[in-house]
C-alpha cells in the first residue's frame, strides 16, 4: 500500500505525461518516463517508448469531448501504472524510485496550460498554474492567489464584484 504522498507524486507523473503529448516537452518527458519504468532493462525501456508514442497517439487526434475523455484515461491509466510498480518495489528500491520520479516530475512536470506540478512532503501536491483534476478528490490545505471550480471547458473565474 502506498503512502499519500507516493499516490500524489504517481498522479503528477499521470498528469505530467498527459500534458506534455503534443507539446515540445514530450521528447524529454518520454524518454525519462521510460527509463524510469526500464529501470535499466532496456528491453522493458523500449516497451514503454512502445507504450508511450501510443499515448501520443492517443492524446494528439481530434479535440472536443473525445479529446478530453482521452486525455483522463491516459492520466489515469499512467498514474495507476506509477502506482503499480511503486507497489511492486522492496522498502529500499522504493524509496529510491520515488527519489527518482519525485525529479523526473519536478524536471519535467510542466506542460503548457497546466502549470508547474510538483510533490512535497505527506500528501502535499504544488501546482503554479492550472491543474485538472477528473474523478479524484483532494484536500486543500493553502492557498495563494484565487481559487474556482470549472467543468470541461476550463474554470469559470468568479464574476466582477457588482454594485
Amino acid at each position: 500500500m502506498l503512502d499519500s504522498t507516493m499516490t500524489a507524486l504517481a498522479a503528477a507523473a499521470g498528469l505530467a505525461v498527459a500534458g506534455a503529448a503534443g507539446t515540445d516537452a514530450w521528447s524529454g518527458i518520454r524518454q525519462a518516463v521510460a527509463r524510469w519504468f526500464g529501470r535499466g532493462d532496456e528491453e522493458r525501456e523500449r516497451a514503454e517508448l512502445a507504450r508511450l508514442d501510443q499515448t501520443a497517439v492517443a492524446l494528439t487526434g481530434p479535440g472536443g469531448d473525445a479529446a478530453l475523455r482521452a486525455r483522463i484515461d491516459e492520466e489515469a491509466s499512467w498514474r495507476t501504472r506509477f502506482e503499480m510498480l511503486l507497489e511492486s518495489l522492496d522498502e529500499a528500491r522504493r524509496r529510491e524510485a520515488v527519489a527518482q520520479l519525485q525529479a523526473l516530475v519536478e524536471g519535467h512536470g510542466t506542460a503548457p496550460g497546466l502549470g508547474r506540478i510538483s510533490v512535497a512532503g505527506p500528501g502535499a501536491t504544488s501546482v503554479v498554474g492550472s491543474y485538472e483534476s477528473h474523478g479524484a478528490t483532494f484536500n486543500i490545505n493553502e492557498v495563494h492567489g484565487g481559487l474556482w471550480q470549472g467543468g470541461p471547458a476550463g474554470p469559470t473565474p468568479p464574476a466582477p464584484p457588482q454594485g
